[in-house]
């Protein structure tokens, strides 16, 4: 387990262990003294009272508003340029410890299985850091246990597999401090890879909600399970970002070009059509889910064929909208035609020559997207059509980068996320003004810094 080094955060420890009285205040939620309460504290030590208010806050052992009083105190703002950026360092800084989860994913061994859950129903199972650096190391340890012969992950709460990152706090992280969006981003796409490389048999049951982060640590696994309450997008042109989570290798992978066309319209699959498209391997009655799980965890010693074959069973018996076409079925000849442009510029012209209800709907949606994204994406996926894995995560790398240091990202998640007005103010504004030397920006080489594997 890693150790903290950094002075700045040995010292916060230190001035919380000191400010323990203030626990005892919070248990009884008293309000603090009228008096400036940063008195009691050596002169030295004072700008750490609201780092102390918000240590609380984050452990759950204090409210937002006796916090807040806490952080009235004194002039935080002598310290800190905001209390939500502070929180957000704060938090980082306690994922750096390796410190609890909290409950965020549950890690067990269940019979022949290890089972990942992720526990964050309330936030629709959105990632965080913290779960990535928990499920990464205990995804490795049951890859070398003899006696754990599949892994499993699963979303708590029946409403979603996986939402995709939290995206808001890495948003605020990223305004705060570069080297947050860095870890976040080399950890979660090292599990990717991880997950895509897994020796053992990996089944996610991408029942619910599954977006972004969601896909990541789904799809590169060896079986995917929908049901018919699944829910498939890759919606990241609309927040200023790109398909990642290896999205250049999958997506540019599907049938004719309707992996291109979900990554720049973030099109929406639902129940069957997460299989048909390919997204999924298997399709499964929802209200069989928990009986599939527990004769996978029955199995003795099983193997890749085995596993297979269980699965195989519970999805022939799935009769739910069974002679259904897919939804895309009748547009899929309009999709390959208009999507297999070289530019963007080339798939709107294709759009609105067609001239269909559908190809307009599509232009419209296109319309609102970032103009960098959509610039970035289609060049992600035509690159990643011809890389490994390992080689698209080292690009998208670079690319998540690089939006991190950028406009449009943070644009989008207050747009979209925070303020919720669905206006963003892109920059550039249109896509003649995203130069190819800007795109080539995107995609070059960190150095030092690229991604290892």
């Amino acid at each position: 387990m890693q150790r903290i080094k950094s002075k700045e955060v040995k010292t916060f420890l230190n001035i919380a262990s000191s400010c323990l009285f203030y626990t005892h205040l919070v248990g009884h939620q008293q309000q603090p003294a009228a008096t400036d309460t940063s008195k009691h504290l050596p002169k030295q030590n004072q700008g750490a009272l609201d780092s102390y208010a918000i240590y609380l806050l984050n452990l759950g052992h204090c409210s937002p508003q006796l916090s807040g009083q806490l952080l009235r105190s004194r002039n935080a703002q002598d310290r800190f340029n905001s209390f939500k950026r502070t929180n957000i360092i704060l938090q980082h800084l306690r994922m750096s410890m390796h410190m609890d989860a909290a409950g965020e994913v549950l890690l067990e061994r269940r019979g022949c299985a290890g089972v990942i859950t992720l526990n964050r129903p309330k936030f629709l199972n959105a990632l965080t850091f913290n779960m990535v650096r928990h499920i990464y190391p205990q995804l490795k340890n049951w890859e070398q246990d003899p006696e754990t012969f599949m892994i499993i992950i699963k979303g708590a709460g029946g409403k979603a597999f996986c939402s995709g990152g939290d995206i808001r706090a890495i948003s605020e992280a990223g305004g705060a401090d570069q080297k947050i969006t860095q870890d976040f981003f080399r950890e979660e796409y090292r599990l990717n890879n991880a997950i895509g490389s897994c020796q053992k048999p990996y089944v996610a049951l991408i029942h619910g909600i599954t977006m972004g982060g969601g896909v990541g640590v789904s799809v590169h696994g060896q079986f995917r399970v929908a049901t018919e309450k699944s829910l498939f997008a890759m919606p990241e042109t609309a927040i200023g970002l790109f398909p990642d989570v290896g999205g250049g290798y999958f997506l540019p992978r599907l049938q004719g070009k309707l992996g291109y066309f979900l990554a720049l319209t973030g099109f929406r699959l639902k129940g069957r059509d997460v299989y048909t498209a390919g997204i999924a391997t298997h399709f499964v009655d929802s209200e069989k889910l928990g009986m599939l799980e527990e004769d996978l965890i029955a199995l003795k010693s099983p193997s890749k064929e085995n596993i297979a074959d269980v699965l195989e069973a519970y999805h022939t018996k799935s009769k739910i909208d069974q002679d259904k076409s897919f939804i895309l079925e009748e547009h899929m000849d309009k999709i390959n035609s208009c999507f297999s442009a070289n530019t963007v510029e080339q798939i709107i012209e294709n759009l609105q020559q067609d001239g269909s209800s559908f190809a307009l709907e599509q232009l419209k949606v296109i319309n609102k997207m970032s103009p960098t994204s959509l610039k970035i994406t289609l060049r992600q996926l035509m690159e990643g059509s011809s890389k490994t894995l390992q080689e698209v995560l080292i690009m998208e790398y670079r690319l998540s980068q690089a939006c991190m240091g950028g406009h449009d990202f943070y644009e989008g998640v207050r747009a979209v996320l925070i303020d919720k007005d669905q206006s963003p103010k892109w920059k550039p504004a249109n896509l003649k003004e995203v130069t190819e030397e800007d795109l080539n920006s995107y995609f070059k080489s960190l150095g030092s810094n690229d991604l290892k594997l």
